[in-house]
């Protein structure tokens, strides 16, 4: 008998201390970056997650014949747009009071390539991540966001053809994953901005994620190594092998490159080896880590808006005690989100309904981010024109106090 209701992968308490892993890396990274060097390769642990979690979804489905493009995509809006409806529109809000025009304007360009999912080509001319200006990009973060929603994208499509032509999918994950990686180590010594924003050269990570869903939902034995479990090896080399990316990687490193397998192949080896194992069950499924787990996604959207309008406000690196303030502050932040905003849509029984209102506010907000960045842009032409100087801001404390803060301005995020 065909089974028409939806097929969602059972709950794993150690991938959402694996998810706590990698948003509190980045979180650290971003606010105090001289501790945790490596920091942001937390997005590609990210990456293989969510290729895992995304492709058990799509291929368990699949096999049970009951894939529906809408009930998929339904679920992502429901799941992604509420937290980031919240933090865009308040980082409007924001921009809009205290941001000088100019500052306002590339802010407004950016939410519209945030609400198109398209940040890392609208950013990709922009100065690269780890330039001097990045931390007064408050949508700086918005980059991987738009990678995995170009994935959600083009994937389903891919895996959905694939299984009605009778192809092998594990084999279109293996070939596809060695194009991008192979393209990612090609490109990241003549082009390494483009190579860190490129979807093509980041598809890779998402694509190990895949592969592993179509393994692990394959029958498995146990192994044994030597007389050892296996699978307790494979944890303990995968939590190595992020321990190295953490401590190892810098910025200054050519990345994503041959880099990024430390966290990319330690994410899938933790992944893989279940949650039986020592390192899974008692360090990545303990209730703390799994509660950073669970809010780690609107940690991730706070986070960074915080601190980068934080340095832009002040016109120089907040004080030691001011950022741990607004970690603090992401913290709770997402919490709340995740209670009051994001849990309370994503679970209603407003169904379709949900996903359509959701849907119409990203436009709206989108149109408005338009509209105000061609207004800026006009009124900065028409000034410019005139001979008049217009480095006034809103509210900006640092207009009232006489200081020039143009030189703070946003390029266009990541």
């Amino acid at each position: 008998m065909i089974q028409t209701s939806p097929v969602h992968p059972k709950y794993r308490a150690d991938v959402d201390g694996l998810r706590a892993i990698a948003v509190l890396s980045v979180v650290g990274f971003h606010a105090f970056p001289e501790l945790i060097p490596g920091g942001f390769v937390g997005v590609d642990i990210f990456f293989v997650i969510s290729g895992f979690l995304i492709s058990t979804i799509i291929y368990g489905n699949l096999q049970a014949q009951s894939f529906s493009f809408f009930d998929f995509y339904s679920r992502r809006i429901k799941r992604i747009f509420p937290a980031l409806l919240l933090v865009l529109f308040t980082t409007y809000a924001i921009g809009w009071l205290f941001l000088f025009p100019r500052e306002f304007q590339l802010l407004n360009k950016n939410l519209v390539g945030g609400v198109a999912f398209v940040s890392n080509f609208v950013l990709w001319k922009d100065a690269g991540y780890f330039d001097i200006l990045s931390d007064t990009k408050p949508l700086l973060h918005l980059w991987s966001l738009a990678i995995e929603e170009q994935f959600y994208i083009f994937w389903p499509f891919i895996l959905w053809i694939a299984s009605r032509k009778k192809i092998n999918l594990f084999y279109i994950c293996i070939a596809v994953g060695i194009l991008s990686f192979t393209l990612n180590i090609v490109e990241i010594g003549r082009d390494p901005t483009g190579t860190f924003y490129s979807p093509l050269t980041r598809f890779w990570e998402l694509l190990v994620g895949s592969a592993l869903a179509i393994i692990y939902l394959s029958k498995r034995s146990k192994n044994k190594i030597i007389g050892i479990d296996a699978d307790s090896v494979l944890s303990c080399i995968g939590a190595c092998l992020i321990l190295c990316g953490l401590v190892l990687t810098t910025k200054e490193n050519a990345f994503p490159g041959y880099w990024a397998l430390f966290p990319t192949i330690g994410a899938a080896l933790l992944i893989y080896s279940s949650s039986e194992t020592w390192f899974n069950q008692k360090v990545l499924s303990n209730k703390f880590l799994v509660w950073f787990g669970l809010i780690s996604f609107p940690l991730y959207l706070w986070h960074w808006p915080i601190l980068s309008f934080l340095r832009v406000i002040l016109g120089a690196v907040p004080s030691l005690e001011m950022r741990i303030a607004a970690v603090v502050a992401s913290i709770i932040l997402a919490w709340a989100t995740l209670h009051v905003v994001e849990k309370p849509i994503r679970f209603s029984q407003w169904g379709k309904t949900a996903t359509f209102a959701l849907v119409l506010m990203m436009i709206s907000l989108g149109s408005l981010s338009g509209y105000s960045y061609v207004k800026e842009r006009n009124l900065a032409v028409l000034s410019h024109g005139n001979g008049l100087n217009r480095t006034f801001t809103r509210l900006n404390p640092l207009s009232l106090s006489g200081a020039d803060n143009g030189d703070l301005g946003f390029s266009v995020n990541d």
